[in-house]
């Protein structure tokens, strides 16, 4: 007890000094340089974008208050952004409680600053974006800031987040207004990054669309476009919504003549929603939503309320034209072949992360259903014809889901209509199924990962719940009964032992992919124990990948690497830094851990994963089988077996690892 509690150190601890000299505080804007990914969820190209939206949302945010009607938007070489409104301009006079600096100054200088925590500035803004301006500022090389209040304009200059003059009056303007700020972010955290044009200006179009008040001009060096991507354009779109979902389905046909659209304020001034909603007769849909203009990929409570609405509403309509079987329509049946645009400014808004990825304001939720509600109502009793289509086409897909349930073969589409698939499975779109993968992943957080990851075009995600059935050891009746299996069959569309058809295969290949961990090994060796037993011949095949995720990154200054275990993490360091350099090694609890990015990057994208085939050579059958049957089987005895006549050797090749 006394080497736990003051006694002698351990024999052969190190006896290093730990007082309060060790303690490091970090003050101003260090913590975001130390540590970006904090703030920004990374040092990668989402990250480097994340800064060009946190500017550009502050000038939104001032148009959607109605300050501003006009955002210029200016892309130079040299990875110089410029972002100007003719907003009210941040104020410049002295801070109440920090009389020797400017307003100006404190908002960019001081994380929490701005003028969005109390509300009396902005009805609705996105987000508390006193953190977003000192973050941009702190992970900008330099960062220049006009502002034009009052007739005077004031300038000063910031580097890496440390004002290199006070703030200066540069004389009088007329007929100008607003604040501008221009930056270029830091290569000492983003390294040789640079803005793509593409991204700023599908960003830029898609603010526009967002908030149909505002005009945003666009102006970009032609010499650093490398696609389509206009060099100007003034973006103005009268029809917002409706009009941005007009472009986004394009020549798809639709369930409805014409979509869904309008706008809704919610009572004692919480706020607004508007929508454009349409359904689609084949393909897959989709929903974008947003908050205070944020993108919201990963949804949130905005968007249950849209479903609670639709969902109550279509069945309610049912119920007043006495069609019975809509009460069997869910919100599977209704969403699967949806294409929606969805924006709320709401007050305070509560978002997961600073990223700003997903809505959890509580009240989000009965706001946009109640406002919704009514409008969808009147809306299904007012045009009959679309209503009746959509309440046929939501009740064929509800029939569909409960005849797939009693059946074992799915065919990738039918001739009228995109088919909702098995379980939770995010099919893609390619009709080409050679080109198509099919990857199994563990559980619904890896999923969502997974999904963000992947390419919608040719690759799909079939979430399972944790450790599927063991079908070497259990009987005819739980393997049948066995659900998890039963979807599986299903989003694989050729069946199983005697209605096994390979030309039914949907996917060019099965990719195993989970954790990188014992846990992970364990669910890929039942995995791969299905396959032999039950779909053998796709393994014949060469049909069948185990997936190579990384357990670790190892990460100094901007350079990021990745390690698959234990026995690699070494060589990479060896590898990829000096034996100087400090090295942040961190090791992923699982595949939900990773940013979709890094997953995407390291395991999903064809061109840069590794991937082991699983073959099954037939000169090895005999050995094969009695190999499954000892690790797999129903007798412990045979594993206990294989343990000990193996341990040397196992043990032998850990060692050399």
């Amino acid at each position: 007890m006394n080497d736990l509690f003051g006694g002698r150190p351990p024999k052969g601890a190190a006896t290093q000094s730990y007082s309060a000299a060790d303690i490091e505080v970090l003050e101003g804007l260090e913590p975001v340089r130390r540590r970006p990914g904090m703030y920004i969820g990374g040092t990668d190209e989402n990250a480097l974008h994340h800064l060009a939206a946190e500017v550009i949302d502050n000038s939104m945010d001032e148009a959607v208050a109605g300050h501003a009607d006009r955002i210029e938007v200016t892309l130079e070489a040299g990875n110089w952004l410029t972002v100007r409104d003719n907003g009210r301009g941040i104020p410049v006079d002295p801070h109440p409680k920090f009389p020797k600096l400017s307003a100006l100054e404190v908002i960019l200088t001081t994380l929490h600053s701005g003028g969005k925590f109390s509300g009396k500035a902005y009805d609705t803004s996105g987000g508390l974006h006193g953190v977003g301006s000192s973050v941009v500022n702190a992970l900008s090389e330099r960062m220049e800031v006009e502002v034009a209040r009052d007739r005077t304009l004031w300038t000063q200059a910031y580097e890496r987040g440390k004002p290199l003059t006070k703030l200066k009056n540069a004389g009088t303007v007329h007929n100008r207004r607003g604040t501008t700020i221009r930056f270029r972010p830091d290569d000492e955290i983003f390294g040789a990054l640079a803005f793509s044009p593409a991204r700023l200006y599908r960003l830029c179009r898609s603010k526009a669309y967002l908030y149909r008040g505002v005009e945003i001009r666009w102006n970009c060096d032609p010499a650093i476009i490398k696609d389509e991507t206009p060099a100007s354009a003034t973006l103005h779109f009268p029809g917002g919504l409706g009009d941005f979902l007009a472009a986004a389905i394009e020549n798809r046909s639709p369930v409805v003549p014409a979509p869904w659209a309008g706008e809704a304020t919610f009572p004692d001034g919480q706020g607004r929603a508007e929508w454009a909603v349409t359904w689609l007769e084949q393909g897959e849909g989709f929903l974008n939503a947003y908050a205070n203009t944020i993108p919201t990929p990963l949804g949130g409570t905005h968007e249950a309320g849209l479903r609670n609405a639709l969902v109550k509403g279509l069945r309610a309509y049912g119920e007043l034209k006495k069609e019975k079987r809509a009460a069997s329509v869910t919100a599977e049946d209704l969403f699967g072949g949806m294409a929606a645009m969805l924006s709320v400014f709401i007050r305070d808004p509560q978002f997961q992360g600073q990223t700003k990825d997903k809505l959890t304001s509580p009240e989000a939720a009965k706001l946009v259903e109640a406002g919704l509600r009514d409008h969808f109502d009147h809306w299904l009793t007012g045009d009959t014809r679309s209503a009746d289509n959509l309440l046929a086409w939501a009740i064929e897909r509800a029939e569909e889901r409960q005849r797939r349930r009693e059946q074992k073969d799915t065919p990738r589409k039918s001739a009228t209509r995109r088919l909702r698939l098995p379980g939770k499975l995010a099919d893609c779109s390619s009709e080409n199924a050679a080109s198509t993968e099919l990857f199994l992943v563990e559980g619904d957080s890896a999923g969502g990962s997974a999904k963000q990851a992947r390419d919608r075009q040719t690759q799909a995600v079939l979430p399972l719940r944790g450790k599927i059935l063991n079908v070497a050891s259990a009987s005819t009746e739980k393997l049948r009964g066995n659900q998890e299996l039963k979807d599986l069959i299903e989003a694989l569309g050729c069946g199983a032992g005697e209605r096994f058809d390979l030309a039914r295969m949907r996917y060019g290949r099965v990719i195993i992919m989970t954790d990188a961990d014992v846990d992970g090994a364990h669910i890929a060796a039942l995995l791969m124990t299905f396959f032999y037993k039950e779909l053998p011949e796709l393994v014949r095949q060469e049909r069948v990948f185990l997936a190579q995720p990384p357990l670790y990154r190892l990460q100094s200054g901007a350079t990021s690497v990745y390690a698959r275990d234990d026995a690699d993490l070494d060589r990479v360091r060896k590898r990829s830094f000096k034996p100087s350099q400090k090295v942040e090694v961190s090791r992923f609890k699982g595949l939900g851990e990773m940013p979709p990015m890094s997953l995407k990057e390291t395991t999903m994208d064809p061109r840069k994963r590794t991937l082991l085939k699983v073959v099954l050579p037939p000169e090895e059958r005999a050995h094969t089988a009695e190999l499954m049957e000892a690790l797999m089987g129903r007798k412990p005895e045979l594993r206990f077996r294989f343990i000990q006549e193996n341990a040397a050797r196992l043990d032998a090749e850990a060692v050399d690892a």
